[in-house]
């Protein structure tokens, strides 16, 4: 007992490093800040739905979708219930092992004709005898975590199940920021077939002048020619717009959990507003991404693989218990004379392995510190982006600005110039270049547009779109040890 009670006191023991986070680099301030204000709680976006910010009912809806149906997020899903199956594997190590046996034997010896096998216990004419006997037993059986090597690999399994959830959420991020992204393309068809639909509409105005020119014999055929080719090109163009719109609304479609057949999405405007997105302080960043807390975690899944492997020093000890009835007649089996128990506690220790366990911890170590590397490279990464997206869309919005003066000039050239031809002072070929270089100017300024929203999009996925640390699970479910 003495032995047992101080077995029990060492299961306080836990061989190996504590985890502590390292320190990552961390910039005090963006260098892309300029022109931007810092974050404030209020200012973030909705938690777990930071599409909202863009105040689009059909982008909420698909979005909304993608939680539900998005089949990569489904097997995301699964793979964290594979890792809490695995942390209640590792926690079942934790408790005792109990189980229960019973079993039935009919035994005699000697024989003769006049001799019965139909009875508990009988003798017959020649001496011979038979019995039925019964017998039930109990065993318990556990290996005591006196080093904490169990519980080590407990807190090995809690963190790659924080990890999973962490991948779980990185992967509904990217999920969400790449429909967004693709339904923002396809509002951009949308938007280049109304801009070639009102240009052709243009070019048809355009096409009746020239030949109103023609019939009053102040133009050649020549200016009707050139006019009527500028119509049936850009017709082209229009139809063509078709093509890319449907590859995007498939696309969508698929990652909704959707075959293609199955959605339809009616055209709509391009969103003219892109939101305002404060990025907050780089020190923050760590703690809203969920890649960078799945880095994070593998750290620690790390370090308690060390301590899981330091333990193997440590001999292994396990207390054992068994309790039996053995007798007849069933009736009177459980009794304190048919009564069998042992009780016993075993020890083991490796003395000599060639240096096996010297090379598993410091393999355990060099995974480690491979595992800080790699985040802190995740960390600088995630800088990365979101410089590159906050410098994005500063100097997008600026070529927008450019692009709507070149746009209001173009448009004002093009009057000028469709007017002085009117008036015979210039060459349809000055309309034709002014009317091109404005179906120029408005598609560059509605590329522009698009790739503001975009770039927007991937300012928010760079940020962890609205979410934190605090979501991840502090305590892993499990099934309950008491379960079969």
């Amino acid at each position: 007992m003495r032995y047992v009670c101080l077995c029990l006191l060492l299961a306080g023991c836990t061989v190996g490093p504590d985890y502590k986070r390292p320190d990552a680099p961390a910039p005090p301030a963006f260098k892309e800040l300029a022109g931007w204000k810092i974050s404030q709680p209020a200012d973030a976006a909705d938690k777990g739905s930071w599409w909202s910010v863009y105040h689009d009912p059909e982008l909420d809806r698909l979005e909304r979708m993608v939680a539900v149906s998005n089949q990569t997020v489904k097997a995301f899903e699964a793979q964290y219930r594979n890792a809490q199956a695995l942390v209640a594997v590792a926690r079942a190590g934790l408790f005792p092992t109990a189980g229960l046996s019973g079993g039935v034997t009919r035994a005699g010896s000697g024989f003769s004709s006049g001799s019965s096998l139909g009875t508990s216990s009988s003798f017959g004419s020649s001496g011979s005898r038979s019995a039925t006997l019964y017998s039930v037993s109990g065993t318990v059986a556990w290996d005591l975590d006196v080093w904490g090597r169990i519980r080590r690999q407990v807190e090995s399994s809690t963190a790659a199940a924080q990890v999973s959830a962490a991948d779980l959420a990185n992967a509904q991020l990217s999920v969400q920021a790449t429909l967004a992204v693709d339904y923002f393309d396809l509002r951009a068809e949308d938007a280049l077939r109304q801009l070639l639909t009102e240009t052709v509409a243009a070019y048809e105005r355009a096409l009746r002048i020239t030949e109103n020119q023609y019939r009053a014999g102040t133009s050649s055929s020549i200016d009707y020619v050139i006019a009527l080719a500028q119509l049936q090109s850009t017709q082209a163009q229009l139809v063509a717009v078709g093509v890319q719109r449907q590859q995007f609304e498939h696309a969508i479609a698929v990652l909704t959990g959707h075959a293609p057949a199955e959605l339809t999405i009616a055209p709509a405007p391009l969103a003219a507003e892109v939101p305002v997105l404060p990025p907050g302080l780089p020190s923050a960043l760590l703690e809203r991404r969920p890649d960078i807390a799945a880095a994070e975690r593998v750290m620690q899944q790390e370090n308690a693989l060390v301590g899981v492997q330091l333990a193997a020093y440590y001999p292994d000890i396990s207390l054992s218990t068994l309790g039996q009835y053995v007798g007849y007649p069933l009736g009177q089996l459980i009794s304190t004379s048919n009564q069998v128990w042992s009780l016993g506690a075993t020890g083991s220790e490796v003395l000599f392995n060639g240096g096996l366990r010297a090379a598993d911890v410091a393999a355990a170590r060099a995974t480690y510190d491979g595992s800080v590397a790699a985040y802190r490279q995740t960390v600088l990464t995630a800088f990365q982006q979101v410089e590159d997206a906050l410098s994005g869309l500063r100097i997008l919005e600026q070529q927008a600005q450019a692009e709507a003066v070149a746009v209001s000039s173009s448009r004002r050239a093009v009057e000028l110039t469709l007017n002085a031809y009117r008036a015979g002072t210039v060459a349809y070929t000055s309309v034709i270049t002014e009317q091109t270089q404005l179906l120029l100017n408005q598609q560059a300024a509605l590329s522009v547009q698009q790739s503001r929203l975009v770039a927007s999009v991937a300012l928010i996925e760079a940020l962890g779109g609205g979410w934190s640390t605090d979501d991840l699970p502090k305590t892993i479910e499990t099934i309950s040890p008491l379960m079969p």
